[in-house]
């Protein structure tokens, strides 16, 4: 009778087998691998992102679910150790989903642990009106007041020339906003600004893993993730991200530790207790504290500092996720080789399309990027391709997303376009009209809501696929 480590290799072997024979469709596009399905022109579908995984995902998957820990466990120890060192960030803290992330991380700054810095009802955090709620979401949540800057249509980030218009002393407490479609935002100025008034910074890198920033008020010193600028990031693992784990996200602490502990009681149900699933007593004092107006010598599992969540993925997740962040270097490269060739390929169609640029590019070439030789620099991993129907054409948005979807090409506006309009924004004015509030008159951020739309360039897309878009794109622009 064969052993179980026997056995484990064998189902781990027939694994890798099954995988290969079964997901040939979700192969990175760039390898080329032999036996992946043949691309049909108009029935292949050409999504705008998906899934891109081998046989190391399934069978690292596997592995974990055979060795049954389940809950977060030593995967999610060992990812998040990688996930803190590609980064260069003190901690990265593992959960659910994105959304979750973005919950946690602006909750953790309305502990009372905090301080005189604690965000409170009331206070205003500055944010981006164009983009995904939940980045927005935590703020309300948590009673406090969203402001929102105006949208730059070249750059799909925030206009930071009204961010002192925003600012309220006394008031305004923090800025959390998207690198959008893996674009940094401007974090010189951002950074700057922060520091001037001592306000927290959130960067929500959920659709930027791998992108680099290139500062100026640091020249000579090498470039940095985004997601590494701020007191707190966020990271997405969901499936159309830069890498995934079914679901999931992450929290990542970029420098001061106390945030660790305020982001796992949160995730973790509100408890004061720091000690790991399946750990009891790491403060050896478990029966001697006395908090709140418990008894002394209380359980210290079982009192809860903060009103929490349960927010932790699954060690399977993790799992997946360690095999996946070996391919992350590779999936960037291949996010930004795939958006400059739909650039290029669509580039005699700029009298249709407005393009979108790299935060700080002053133009783009076919050899690439025009930056100001002085001045701070943004390498992108690409999220999605951007493009902007030009007011006045032939063809509107909508009638090219239509067009494209009858041609089987996937594509997305650009999330919740001008959130400042979107029903839940509207109600809350309505009902509360000092519960948000806007700077500037959202013109850039409606212009995105009406006229943008992005198509994938995610690591999954084939040169045969990308060259369908475009010749798909030039038809319909050429007819009208």
């Amino acid at each position: 009778m064969k052993s179980p480590s026997e056995l484990k290799a064998e189902i781990l072997r027939l694994t890798r087998e099954y995988s290969v024979a079964a997901h040939r469709a979700n192969l990175p596009g760039y390898e080329n691998a032999a036996g992946t399905p043949e691309f049909l022109p108009g029935t292949t579908p050409v999504r705008y992102a998906g899934r891109v995984f081998t046989a190391d995902e399934v069978e690292a998957a596997i592995s974990s679910t055979l060795d049954f820990w389940l809950t977060l466990g030593p995967e999610g120890d060992e990812f998040e150790r990688e996930l803190a060192g590609f980064l260069g960030v003190k901690r990265s803290i593992l959960v659910n989903s994105g959304s979750s992330a973005n919950l946690l991380a602006f909750s953790a700054l309305t502990s009372h642990k905090l301080g005189e810095r604690q965000i409170r009802p009331g206070d205003e955090v500055i944010t981006c009106a164009a983009g995904f709620p939940t980045t927005v979401a935590p703020i309300v949540q948590n009673g406090a007041v969203p402001v929102f800057l105006d949208s730059d249509p070249n750059t799909l980030n925030a206009r930071l020339d009204l961010l002192e218009e925003a600012f309220v002393p006394g008031k305004s407490k923090a800025v959390m906003m998207a690198h959008t479609l893996g674009n940094p935002f401007d974090l010189d100025v951002i950074t700057a600004f922060c520091e001037k008034h001592g306000l927290w910074l959130i960067e929500d890198n959920c659709d930027a893993l791998g992108s680099l920033y290139f500062s100026a008020r640091q020249p000579g010193l090498a470039p940095r993730p985004t997601g590494t600028f701020g007191d707190l990031s966020t990271q997405s693992f969901y499936p159309p991200h830069h890498l995934t784990l079914g679901e999931g996200g992450a929290v990542n602490v970029i420098r001061d530790m106390k945030f660790k502990v305020l982001v796992e009681s949160f995730r973790d149900w509100g408890r004061d207790c720091w000690c790991a699933s399946g750990h009891e007593n790491t403060c050896k004092k478990r029966f001697g504290w006395q908090l709140g107006e418990l008894p002394e010598g209380y359980d210290h599992k079982y009192i809860y500092s903060h009103l929490g969540y349960n927010l932790k993925p699954l060690d399977i997740q993790a799992a997946i996720g360690r095999a996946q962040l070996k391919k992350l270097g590779a999936f960037g490269e291949a996010r930004r080789r795939n958006w400059h060739h739909l650039r290029s390929g669509l580039d005699p169609l700029t009298e249709f399309f407005d393009f979108q640029l790299p935060t700080h590019a002053r133009d783009w070439s076919n050899a690439g990027f025009v930056w100001d030789p002085a001045g701070p620099k943004s390498q992108p991993s690409w999220f999605g391709f951007m493009l902007r129907t030009r007011p006045g054409g032939p063809f509107t948005r909508t009638e090219l997303a239509r067009w494209l979807e009858s041609k089987n090409i996937g594509t997305r506006m650009l999330f919740g376009g001008n959130l400042f309009r979107q029903p839940a924004f509207v109600e809350l004015r309505r009902a509360r009209p000092d519960a948000l509030r806007a700077v500037g008159n959202l013109s850039g951020a409606d212009e995105i809501m009406n006229t943008a739309l992005f198509i994938g360039v995610y690591p999954g897309l084939t040169t045969a696929m990308i060259d369908y878009m475009i010749d798909t794109i030039t038809q319909f622009a050429r007819s009208k």
